[in-house]
């Protein structure tokens, strides 16, 4: 018997996430593309008239300034969170060299009030992907072309997009303890993601994670 209710959950859901992407596509065009060039540290072709935006290692080409998004292969991206994502991280991104500090979601402004969303999409999420698996934490952390740096039983810092970081921590499962993991942030993340953003920032990156660990 098919399930209507759920097909119109999955359509109302599709329609609410659909809204602001469109929104975004809709600015696009008015932020001159060599202004979100150097913001972005993504480059802009002039002649093809599209960023190419580098995301969790993989490169997606934006056309402007419609705002359409393709993959490697050719194919157009059907992710919208990641497409709203990484359109407002062309329009929000402002000049901003990695300072090699890093901060907390809690530090973030707004953090406090979203941190049991984060820590249920992000922390947790994060604990029990690659809590009990740490060979497919380190094979996806070296396809991302990540950095080991010191903190729980694996710590590794990477690049999100652009020239932004963050850096993944986790203390394995064990006998006593269950998967822990913290995820801290650039300072430079702030001159163009907010609390909201960043909690859609860790289901991305956490998502692309488990990719290549297939």
């Amino acid at each position: 018997m098919i399930d209507r209710k759920a097909i119109l959950e999955a359509v109302e859901e599709h329609r609410k996430d659909k809204v602001p992407l469109e929104h975004y596509r809709s600015l696009l065009g008015q932020h001159a593309p060599q202004e979100m060039a150097e913001g972005s540290s993504c480059p802009y072709d002039e002649a093809e008239k599209f960023f190419d935006v580098v995301l969790m290692g993989k490169h997606y080409f934006v056309s402007y300034p419609e705002g359409i998004i393709t993959m490697e292969d050719g194919t157009e991206c059907q992710d919208m969170h990641m497409m709203t994502l990484i359109l407002r991280y062309l329009e929000n991104a402002k000049p901003m060299e990695p300072t090699g500090s890093n901060i907390s979601y809690r530090d973030i402004s707004g953090g406090n009030h979203y941190f049991k969303t984060f820590e249920g999409r992000c922390l947790k999420r994060l604990a029990f992907s690659f809590g009990h698996n740490p060979e497919g934490f380190k094979k996806a952390m070296a396809a991302v072309g990540a950095e080991p740096v010191k903190g729980g039983d694996l710590a590794y810092r990477f690049r999100f997009v652009g020239n932004r970081y963050v850096t993944a921590i986790l203390w394995l499962a064990d006998e006593e303890f269950p998967p822990e993991a913290q995820v801290l942030f650039d300072e430079n993340v702030l001159s163009v993601f907010d609390a909201e953003d960043l909690a859609v920032v860790g289901d991305v990156f956490i998502s692309e994670l488990k990719a290549y660990t297939k």
